[in-house]
């Protein structure tokens, strides 16, 4: 049902680690488990064994002879989606963690901690974030995870779900911080993905794959938004106005070759004039607009210019 080998040089790296940490919890194994607490110099001191034995023959004998009642505190079960990681005396039990299923324990020697490895999902409370253009905002996002390696989760880290919580409020303030508005507001997705690149290198030695960070909500402060407002408000209304201006221009040309059109035919104006007078009377209209042609009064506006020049000039004759 799995592939029992990926391809490594197809994957990056952070991404190929997740996927491997994957695919062995499905298979029911968990990958190398590295401590990363001590010091490198550290020798660990080996178990004395007599006491050891001393102790487990002890415990297997009170086992016995209580046997009705704490054989229901040496078997435990674990679900499908847990796993359970034991110690011994202190000392983790073999190299990986039990489960799902039933396993055995010994009370008075082991210990044991489930680990859940179904995805968990936790808000990033809204932080206040100054951006690369000196502007406040409140971004909050949300963050899902689970357990790839449950010997880390355990080992390696106090308490992996708050560790992983604090983490991402600073990680999303340190990449939201570099960035202007302009591309916290265009460009979430790119700012999501680096979020998730950081935390995934982050979390990786505590067993924990971040499957995915989405941005939830950029809230911006009242006055940033009336001026944001106020300014797409004007650049509308400055698109509107090139658009309004362009198409009078349009009409007005296509006005001009209409009127050289109907100036080739003297008869056009007239077929027009009917068409005008059929569409007022469609609407029940009683006004009647009669357009009376300018060659009817070319005439009168002639003499008329002829006479004034007469006055005129009979004017300035007695004038000398």
């Amino acid at each position: 049902m799995y592939p029992d080998s990926l391809d490594h040089n197809s994957l990056p790296h952070h991404k190929m680690n997740s996927q491997v940490s994957v695919e062995a919890n499905r298979k029911g194994g968990q990958t190398e488990f590295k401590k990363s607490y001590g010091n490198a110099d550290d020798d660990e001191e080996e178990p004395n064994c007599c006491v050891v034995a001393l102790i487990y023959i002890v415990s297997i004998i009170l086992i016995i002879l209580t046997f009705p009642l704490t054989i229901w505190g040496c078997f435990k079960v674990v679900q499908e989606y847990e796993r359970a990681v034991i110690f011994r005396l202190g000392r983790l039990r073999s190299g990986r963690a039990k489960g799902p299923g039933m396993f055995f324990i010994i009370p008075c020697m082991d210990t044991y901690r489930c680990v859940d490895l179904r995805t968990i999902a936790f808000d990033v409370p809204p932080q206040e974030i100054l951006t690369k253009d000196s502007v406040t905002v409140a971004v909050d996002a949300v963050v899902f995870f689970q357990v790839s390696n449950p010997l880390a989760a355990i080992c390696n880290n106090d308490d992996y779900k708050k560790s992983t919580q604090l983490l991402a409020s600073t990680t999303l303030r340190n990449v939201l911080g570099t960035k202007n508005l302009s591309d916290i507001l265009i460009e979430r997705e790119h700012m999501a993905e680096s979020m998730h690149h950081t935390l995934e290198e982050a979390t990786q030695p505590w067993g924990v794959h971040v499957q995915r960070v989405e941005l939830k909500d950029v809230r911006l402060p009242k006055n940033m938004q009336r001026s944001m407002a106020a300014e797409a408000e004007a650049t509308r209304d400055a698109r509107a106005k090139v658009i309004a201006s362009d198409g009078e221009y349009k009409s007005s040309k296509a006005l001009k070759e209409a009127a050289d059109v109907i100036a080739t035919s003297p008869a056009a104006l007239q077929l027009r004039y009917l068409q005008t007078l059929q569409g007022i009377s469609a609407e029940k209209n009683s006004t009647i607009i009669f357009p009376l042609p300018m060659e009817i009064f070319g005439g009168f506006m002639q003499n008329g210019g002829l006479r004034q020049r007469k006055k005129v000039v009979e004017v300035e004759e007695d004038m000398y």
